[in-house]
């Protein structure tokens, strides 16, 4: 057996369900695993269905056997090889945690990746990157590089094929051209302090205002600077004890959980955008 996942959203009507369980039926096709949501906010119904086939399927052939229903409903639809392994390329500053983490988890077989390559404005994390066998990329960004930097970060995902971005605590605020580019193949990981504490030492900031709890927002890159669809969000509660130094320690380990939880829902195909807001099947 061959398995895929076929992710979709419409308006919310009768027999989505049927017509989809009708379609693997005269396949031969056996469900795996089905997840579904009906919005009444948005009137939209979502449905994520793992499924085998017993003939190794091309994707293009699967996808025009299913557009006819996909056109009866107006469904938006993808079909994905459930073996095939998502392609990440990795964008990190000089803060490693977040990049230390994805290149264990990848490398430990936690997460079903590859990782194609780490680029970064600083060379710091080459070693780090090396010792994994992973290209390094150091591409140093100002003002008036900024433009010709872009191109080469868009290059080297064409090039390596990559279907997902993720920026590991990647400290330079993305044009709206590259932003456009990377529409929902883009992550980013921030504190969830914003829209206070901006700029450098946020734990400090907040440590000299006395927070009582550190999160973490992962959400997908768009022109809106830090307020994309949300993915995953996560806490921990601190204390008048603490340091600043503790502070910044709890929220890398927060950071670092919560982008490895939104890269793993992204490349397993379990998000699927609601308008501003994302359903995630877990």
């Amino acid at each position: 057996m061959h398995d895929y996942i076929l992710t979709l959203s419409c308006p919310d009507r009768m027999g989505i369900v049927h017509s989809v369980s009708s379609w693997l039926l005269t396949r031969h096709g056996n469900i795996v695993h089905a997840q579904q949501f009906g919005d009444p906010d948005s009137q939209q119904f979502f449905l994520r269905v793992h499924f085998s086939l017993p003939s190794d399927d091309a994707l293009d052939a699967l996808q025009q056997d299913f557009a006819p229903i996909a056109a009866r409903f107006d469904m938006q639809f993808q079909i994905h090889d459930a073996r095939r392994k998502a392609r990440l390329l990795i964008l990190v500053s000089k803060q490693g945690h977040c990049l230390n983490d994805l290149l264990f988890r990848v490398h430990s077989g936690q997460m079903p990746a590859e990782i194609v390559g780490v680029v970064s404005n600083h060379p710091d994390f080459q070693p780090l990157a090396q010792a994994h066998g992973l290209p390094f990329h150091h591409l140093p960004v100002s003002a008036d590089t900024r433009a010709a930097q872009e191109q080469q970060i868009l290059d080297l995902v064409e090039r390596e094929q990559a279907d997902l971005v993720v920026l590991a605590r990647y400290m330079q605020i993305l044009s709206s051209d590259l932003c456009q580019a990377l529409t929902g193949r883009a992550i980013n990981i921030h504190h969830s302090f914003l829209p206070s504490f901006k700029g450098a030492r946020p734990y400090y900031q907040a440590h000299a205002r006395g927070v009582k709890i550190i999160g973490a927002t992962a959400h997908y890159v768009t022109q809106d600077l830090d307020e994309g669809p949300i993915i995953e969000q996560d806490i921990e509660r601190v204390d008048h004890a603490m340091s600043p130094q503790d502070l910044t320690r709890i929220g890398s380990d927060v950071e670092s959980v919560v982008l490895s939880r939104a890269v793993r829902w992204h490349v397993e195909h379990r998000i699927l955008l609601n308008g501003r807001r994302t359903v995630v099947f877990r």
